[in-house]
């Protein structure tokens, strides 16, 4: 029978991880890290072998006690999943059963959906040593196979809930492709710019850089297209300034 869960509330709009029959508290604390790390905090346990609370699952949490503070435990599988409408079952191997396989980035976007429309789900990780057996499969509507080397896809349960809920969380995750590092400063504008190519053509055209007038234009071209490129910002092009600055000096007291 589940036991409540005590303290702050747990999101709802996000699956529940279910343990069944783990072996390790520290496989429970580095998959509760793991879960929070994607955004997830519904954990459900089923017949822990060591009993809960665990104080290595703790330890090994370290810093996801929410996750762990907020566990509930079951004697069985069809008790962690009765409540729920969808349920995945984490497999690697064929079992000879006739399921629907899918791999954890198609079943990201299909749970956003059964959750958008209010449907409860859960993702069922078997004990570290057997894995889930066809008893516990077949309470699943759909498995779930993670694409490793065919040749060697022994995972620790804790890495196959981190696979599974970074997944998820990829799903939702609207962060731009590329960005500047949170330390730089902001991007030059354009009029910046022009004055950094004035600032260098002017004195590529003092030193003699730019003294073949049939080469000038497709000169000044690239190397405006070059600094284009670099995406500068406002204190690169500042920095670019003192260099330009620095050597027009250095030229001029060697003269």
């Amino acid at each position: 029978m589940g036991r409540p869960s005590k303290g702050r509330a747990i999101p709802s709009a996000t699956p529940v991880i279910i343990m069944v029959r783990p072996q390790l508290g520290e496989n429970i604390g580095m998959a509760a890290r793991a879960m929070l790390n994607c955004g997830l905090s519904r954990l459900r346990l089923v017949a822990p072998r060591d009993g809960w609370p665990n104080d290595k699952a703790q330890r090994a949490a370290s810093g996801a006690d929410v996750v762990l503070e907020q566990a509930e435990v079951f004697d069985t599988v069809a008790e962690a999943v009765a409540d729920l409408e969808r349920v995945l079952a984490t497999t690697a191997r064929n079992r000879e059963l006739a399921q629907r396989i899918v791999t954890p980035r198609h079943a990201a976007g299909e749970m956003r959906d059964w959750i958008a429309a209010g449907e409860g789900v859960g993702i069922l990780f078997g004990p570290e040593r057997t894995g889930l057996v066809n008893e516990d499969i077949v309470l699943a509507d759909t498995a779930l196979s993670i694409p490793l080397n065919p040749e060697f896809s022994s995972l620790n349960v804790a890495q196959a809930v981190l696979l599974v809920a970074y997944e998820w969380a990829m799903a939702g995750d609207a962060s731009p492709v590329e960005r500047m590092s949170d330390h730089s400063t902001r991007p030059a504008t354009k009029e910046e710019l022009q004055n950094l190519f004035g600032h260098l053509e002017r004195s590529l055209d003092q030193s003699g850089f730019l003294r073949h007038q049939a080469m000038r234009p497709a000169m000044v071209n690239n190397l405006r297209a070059l600094l284009q490129r670099a995406a500068m910002t406002e204190q690169e092009v500042r920095t670019f300034h003192g260099v330009i600055k620095f050597l027009a000096k250095h030229k001029h007291d060697e003269e």
